[in-house]
């Protein structure tokens, strides 16, 4: 059972999320050889106050 786990800062609309996890939930099933109903996406998602890159908070950029 597949289970893949995406960490992002947080900002995304649900439409781009639900899109990512069935492209994702494809990618999987191809490459895998896995039945659909197995995979498991979950997006973990941090405020951008919480997430930092380079020395610079992501709420910064």
């Amino acid at each position: 059972m597949p289970e893949v786990i995406v960490h992002a800062a947080a900002g995304r609309t649900p439409e781009q999320k639900k899109k990512l996890m069935l492209a994702i939930t494809d990618a999987v099933v191809k490459e895998f050889g896995a039945p659909k109903e197995s995979v498991t996406v979950t997006i973990m998602e941090s405020p951008k106050e919480l997430k930092m890159k380079a020395g610079v908070l992501f709420s910064e950029r």
